[in-house]
């Protein structure tokens, strides 16, 4: 029999009190909890749970994410693979759930609804109703994840609602993503039974969706940041609130996941257990998921901090196991065979060039925007040179392009885009929301054919040229991921993000912000393989304006 006693300062938030108390485990379940007169001791609380997540985001394997996670005092994640569902389908979702069971940390996976999230794009996989219904019937996925295509919600499209039918059907929960739906369209969205969102952006917007009857996911990735904004919900809604990442780069977790939120929280002035009832408790009981809140009967998921001042994780236990101590993962690193879906050609300078029209002398340009996935359309002057639309450095309006990963002769998608800031060279990604096709940003179409090339050689993967030479990391499985240590890609990710800085851009994640260039789900202007995309209107439009 494998058991466990730690004593130390208790944190009941279901009942708002703390106090010292004696913890007992046995074989991964709490037993007892007794009540002492000893103050004296660290404090034990609830692990924290990330309500919504893309683990593809990080470039890391569940495993590898897991390993990192448990420093934080994470325990759990609900998590929604529909990246690398968007590649390889469902044996991309099954793929990320064999590799979770090798961990003890506790990843609670989605059936992505949007593969692909729109018709507008290409992408390497279709999930339709009947599939989703076969995911939804599988243990292993616990809810259906958010549901993109909101205006196939608003206008009854009939796909869409077989899907949100089949998680009905199967009593799940359903996760919303509706940027900017206020009012009527808010409670119109809500009333097909989808009960989340994490897409506000204003405080606003969010008390119309709880008015709706939906939960609220206050977002803070490496790109989307939102938690200033929502903050104030925990004051007025506590128990309608979640806390999520939704996509974080591996350097950010090397520093801090839901706890550094927490953190922020209680240096705002935010009440103890309001605070921790949005990072350990609501995501739990909202997902129905198994983790254990600290009561006797449930699972030993819990977490050992210094103070309530520094709130410094000191241990991470999961089922009764240490898996993360005074700032190191117990965890092993796993290795696995990768997945993947790539074919495509090299491309020439030439693939990425803009014919000038004489009868036109504007472009809409995307304007992209520090920490939010919205976009701003501009109408600027063109700039030409030898009969070709050419990015204007000095303007800050730079070219950016999308090729298609899947077909090998499909055409290259060219437009523009201002606030990446890159004064020579290029970068390029295979992560692209969603469809992950190759997606570019550069100051001529040499760099920006160089570094398309080199992720091309690999078949996926982040790269960086400087006009002169072009460094990559690797992502050889989905190209979005790696099974290399966590740590190490979170170091050789630096150095790429350091590279790209030096080329003059001032975003504080450039790749993340590529990456979601063409998300075609957020307006209001992104690229597709297949062109511009006016996301406001859900049409496609044109760069000469």
């Amino acid at each position: 029999m494998n058991t466990l006693t730690l004593s130390g300062q208790l944190i009941d938030i279901h009942n708002k009190r703390t106090y010292p108390a004696i913890v007992k485990v046995s074989n991964g379940i709490i037993t007892t909890i007794e009540e002492t007169d000893n103050a004296e001791g660290h404090y034990i609380l609830p692990g924290f749970v990330d309500a919504h997540v893309h683990i593809e985001s990080s470039m890391l394997i569940p495993t590898a994410f897991a390993r990192m996670a448990v420093v934080h005092g994470t325990v759990a994640t609900v998590s929604d693979p529909h990246e690398i569902a968007n590649v390889s389908g469902i044996a991309g979702v099954q793929y990320m759930i064999d590799n979770s069971k090798q961990t003890p940390f506790k990843i609670f996976f989605g059936a992505p609804s949007c593969v692909p999230a729109t018709f507008f794009e290409t992408a390497g996989a279709h999930i339709d109703a009947v599939a989703i219904a076969q995911l939804l019937a599988n243990p292993d996925i616990w809810y259906l994840a958010e549901m993109m295509n909101y205006p196939g919600v608003l206008h009854k499209d009939a796909e869409v609602l077989a899907k949100i039918a089949a998680a009905h059907a199967a009593n799940k929960p359903i996760d919303g993503h509706a940027p900017g739906l206020r009012g009527e369209q808010a409670t119109l969205y809500a009333s097909a039974g989808i009960s989340t969102d994490h897409e506000c952006s204003t405080f606003e917007e969010a008390l119309d969706k709880i008015a709706a009857g939906m939960r609220i996911i206050i977002r803070e990735g490496s790109a989307a940041k939102n938690f200033d904004a929502l903050l104030p919900l925990l004051q007025t809604h506590p128990e309608q609130v979640m806390f999520c990442s939704d996509d974080k780069h591996p350097d950010d977790l090397v520093l801090h996941h839901i706890n550094g939120l927490v953190k922020r929280s209680l240096a705002k002035g935010y009440n103890l257990y309001d605070v921790l009832r949005a990072a350990c408790v609501n995501p739990v009981a909202h997902y129905k998921i198994p983790v254990g809140q600290l009561r006797v009967g449930d699972s030993a998921d819990f977490i050992v901090i210094n103070n309530m001042h520094d709130f410094d994780v000191l241990q991470t236990y999961i089922g009764g196991k240490l898996v993360a101590e005074k700032g190191k993962s117990l965890l092993p690193h796993i290795g696995v065979e990768p997945i993947n879906n790539f074919n495509t050609n090299h491309k020439a300078p030439t693939d990425f060039a803009v014919a000038d029209m004489a009868d036109q002398a504007n472009i809409r340009v995307i304007e992209a925007i520090e920490g939010q996935l919205v976009t701003n359309e501009l109408i600027v002057p063109k700039t030409v040179a030898d009969g070709m639309v050419v990015s204007n450095v000095a303007n800050d309006v730079l070219k950016i392009a999308v090729v298609n990963r899947y077909k090998p002769d499909a055409p290259v998608a060219v437009a523009f885009i201002k606030n990446f800031g890159l004064q020579n060279g290029a970068l390029a990604s295979t992560v692209a929301h969603d469809c992950h096709n190759i997606i570019a940003v550069g100051v001529d179409d040499d760099a920006i054919c160089n570094t398309v090339n080199a992720l091309i050689d690999c078949k996926g993967g982040i790269a960086v040229c400087n006009g002169q030479a072009t460094s990559v990391m690797p992502l050889p499985i989905a190209g979005l991921m790696t099974d290399a240590d966590g740590y190490e890609v979170a170091a050789q990710y630096a150095m790429l993000d350091a590279e790209a800085k030096a080329l003059g851009t001032n975003l504080k994640a450039p790749f993340m912000t590529l990456s979601f260039m063409a998300l075609l789900v957020i307006p209001s202007l992104k690229l597709s393989d297949k062109g511009l995309f006016d996301g406001s209107q859900f049409r496609f439009t044109d760069v000469l304006a």
